[in-house]
């Protein structure tokens, strides 16, 4: 059976964007060091991205307007919104938890769940996120947008492995 895999970034304090949904304090200490791609790695066991439309409406209009950056993987937005769905980028209003149910059970490669906080909240609420693949940013936000909010209870997980790279820490656990 497939995996969901939350693949993300977060600062020390447990943000994934600043007050003002900005990410652009995602990077190492040293700027002029070239960040390691962990993603490349990370792509070949996905063949699936979900994410809800903050976070795609950040992608498209912000980080990547003249490209999508995700062609190569088919893409879940959640959404309430009514949008033209593609081959490739698939508009769903469903909840976060009936998709990656529904996910599961086809064939493929593990599923990505991008963002944003809601979402994974949503997923941690039930027990549907299989793996945490996490790159802590040596920065303290302050505010903003926290990755993990209140669980109704503790959800244990194994260390698989670590990295450590200019400044920034990246984890992978599993479910126990």
């Amino acid at each position: 059976m497939r995996k969901a895999v939350l693949y993300i970034a977060m600062s020390i304090d447990g943000y994934i964007a600043d007050g003002n949904g900005g990410v652009g304090w995602l990077n190492g200490q040293d700027a002029t060091v070239q960040t390691e791609d962990t993603y490349s790695e990370f792509a070949k066991g996905i063949d699936t991205v979900v994410m809800g439309w903050t976070t795609f409406h950040q992608i498209v209009t912000e980080l990547s307007p003249s490209q999508w950056i995700y062609d190569d993987l088919t893409s879940y937005i959640i959404t309430h919104r009514q949008e033209a769905s593609t081959e490739k980028i698939i508009f769903v209003h469903d909840s976060p938890a009936e998709l990656i149910k529904r996910l599961k059970e086809q064939n493929g490669k593990d599923i990505w769940i991008c963002g944003g906080a809601n979402i994974v909240q949503q997923l941690l609420q039930v027990n549907l996120i299989d793996i945490f693949y996490i790159s802590i940013i040596p920065t303290l936000v302050g505010k903003g947008i926290r990755l993990f909010e209140t669980l109704q209870e503790e959800m244990k997980l194994k260390l698989i492995k670590t990295k450590s790279y200019n400044g920034i820490v990246e984890v992978i656990y599993e479910k126990r």
